[in-house]
């Protein structure tokens, strides 16, 4: 089960258990928030999607830690005109672990996280290798046999004009 979530301008798609770098919070570490702006909601086959915002929709997270980012260097410069200013910034974040998953009749809490295949992007991209291989190798095994009924007809061809 997954939820998309607005927070900070942004949205975001969680499933339970996902740790996700937000815009900065007001709230402590170890605390607990929900999120009540849920555009969406999907398990399984179901999908619900609000207008705009899912009625009683929820997402339950954890503070894990407040920080702030890596420094993005920002440079002006003008050639010629003896200018250049130096200076930096450090984006605050807050990052928090998704606990629970509600709203449009469909809940899911951390059982259910374990139920679920891992959606990590190196489990997808093995699962979908698995599968390109599988389809090469069955049009390869077409494609042999194509090739040797071929020969076979060009064989009788060939022997049956003598």
């Amino acid at each position: 089960m997954y939820a998309v979530f607005r927070s900070g301008g942004k949205q975001y798609r969680a499933s339970t258990g996902d740790k996700l770098r937000l815009e900065r919070l007001p709230a402590e570490e170890g605390a607990s928030i929900e999120f009540d702006e849920v555009l969406l909601i999907g398990a399984g086959g179901e999908l619900s999607v609000g207008k705009p915002l899912i009625d009683g929709g929820k997402v339950e997270a954890k503070v894990l830690a407040q920080g702030k980012g890596r420094k993005i260097d920002v440079v002006k410069f003008k050639r010629r005109q003896n200018y250049k200013r130096l200076g930096g910034h450090r984006q605050a974040f807050t990052e928090v672990e998704i606990t629970g998953i509600s709203g449009a009749g469909m809940t899911a809490g951390p059982a259910e996280k374990a139920e679920a295949a891992p959606q990590n992007k190196a489990t997808r991209k093995k699962a979908a290798k698995k599968t390109a291989t599988g389809k090469t190798a069955a049009k390869k095994k077409t494609a042999k046999k194509t090739a040797a009924k071929k020969a076979t007809a060009g064989k009788e061809a060939a022997g049956s004009d003598e």
